[in-house]
């Protein structure tokens, strides 16, 4: 038989504990380095995560941005045409008051030569065109007072110009572009960034253009 060596149970109980302490501290080690592992990928998905919603964010401000920034160049657009609307028609109508004037001054200058030099008879204040309607035309025809026809193609006029003010005013387009064409609007790719912040939104590089009220 192979003789034992003599150990005495002491010195048998501390290899035990070491062997159960480095076993222990092996399976330590081990796990460490798994969960530190695993810390990394999930501090690497968060950075992703993070990055994708930042650029996510940016691209809807942007957006938002250029929106303001069209809805700002639209406006003075609609202001810069209505102003424009405002002054030709101010100036077409004392253009033709003026000239309507100046015609009834003259009728009356003829008619009082006319008169002094015993042609006799009187002269009708011209009406306006056929264009600014039957009203003017009607100064010249009822026998009113020459300052009476005066008034009333004074009042065809303002009416005239009145219209095409109107005409053209609502002709003036206040929309950027057509609501079909705008594609998502800013609150729905608000709610498509709530949702998905990993991912960036179809609608975070569409520009988001409002119609001007």
């Amino acid at each position: 038989m192979i003789p034992l060596p003599n150990i005495s149970i002491g010195a048998a109980i501390k290899a035990g504990i070491f062997l159960f302490a480095a076993f222990s501290l092996a399976l330590l080690v081990r796990d460490r380095n798994h969960w530190k592992s695993e810390a990394g990928i999930r501090q690497q998905q968060l950075a992703q995560t993070k990055a994708a919603f930042d650029q996510t964010v940016a691209g809807y401000r942007a957006a938002a941005a250029q929106a303001r920034a069209s809805d700002a160049a639209n406006a003075a657009r609609v202001k810069t045409e209505q102003a424009a609307i405002n002054e030709r028609t101010a100036d077409e109508y004392q253009t033709r008051i003026a000239a309507a004037r100046a015609d009834a001054q003259r009728l009356r200058h003829d008619a009082t030569a006319a008169t002094d030099s015993g042609v006799g008879g009187r002269a009708p204040v011209p009406s306006l065109p056929a264009s600014t309607g039957g009203a003017a035309q009607s100064a010249g025809e009822d026998g009113l007072p020459d300052t009476d026809k005066l008034i009333a193609t004074e009042q065809a006029i303002q009416l005239d110009e009145l219209i095409k003010w109107v005409r053209a005013q609502s002709a003036v387009d206040p929309n950027t572009v057509a609501p079909a064409e705008a594609g998502a609007s800013g609150q729905e790719c608000a709610i498509e960034v709530a949702a998905t912040p990993a991912e960036m939104p179809a609608c975070a590089g569409t520009t988001v253009r409002a119609n001007v009220h």
